[in-house]
């Protein structure tokens, strides 16, 4: 990419996000935990499943398995069987059980706090590495899940098929600083105006910054 189109996407990307902390004031995590673990097992959960239920969830969860140590020792079908109510249920209490004895067998129980080391973990890819990299140590993390996907590239800040493209792309026009906050306001921005199948154009405060908006019909 040209220089001058780089720089150009920068300035616009500052616009997007500027608005967009008007419209939001409030984004941010909406999932509920209290430490780096819990953080782990709710992001874990949050795949495919809203937030409202996760919250609904945790708490017996954390409960029953307040520590790493407790949820490696525990069996998948339990753990299965207190979060039946979550999308995928069956193969994250897998994922979490399989998790938690690898963070016993290989971290003395801490939650890594790398890019590297995250990945490492059963059920942890880019989207909730990332996320916990921010939320739960206060690193730089941009996760890309599908509202952040769907919208950074109407928008025309990411040209991707794939998450992790755009992940990549949208890390080079933004300051680390604020890559926590550029994921969730465009997941604020997905879920209230820029939806799936019927975005809400004529409402949306980026309609003039928009790519998508400004195709030709």
């Amino acid at each position: 990419m040209a220089r001058d189109e780089q720089a150009k996407l920068k300035r616009t990307a500052a616009r997007v996000l500027e608005r967009l902390r008007q419209a939001y004031p409030d984004a941010g995590p909406r999932l509920n935990f209290l430490s780096p673990y819990q953080a782990l097992v709710a992001t874990i959960l949050s795949a495919q499943t809203t937030d409202f239920q996760v919250n609904r969830v945790t708490p017996a969860l954390f409960a029953r398995y307040p520590l790493p140590q407790c949820l490696a020792e525990a069996a998948a079908l339990d753990v299965a069987e207190m979060i039946r109510s979550v999308g995928l249920y069956h193969a994250k209490a897998e994922h979490l059980v399989a998790a938690a004895r690898l963070l016993m067998q290989q971290y003395g129980g801490l939650i890594p706090d790398t890019m590297e080391g995250l990945l490492t973990l059963p059920g942890v890819g880019r989207k909730t590495a990332n996320v916990l990299l921010s939320n739960a140590f206060g690193k730089p993390g941009l996760g890309v899940d599908t509202h952040v996907h769907r919208v950074a590239n109407r928008l025309g800040l990411a040209t991707a098929k794939m998450p992790e493209v755009t992940e990549q792309q949208l890390k080079a026009l933004i300051p680390e600083q604020e890559w926590g906050l550029t994921h969730h306001l465009l997941i604020f921005h997905g879920r209230q105006v820029c939806s799936a199948r019927r975005p809400d154009c004529p409402s949306c405060v980026l309609n003039d910054l928009c790519a998508y908006k400004q195709k030709p019909a």
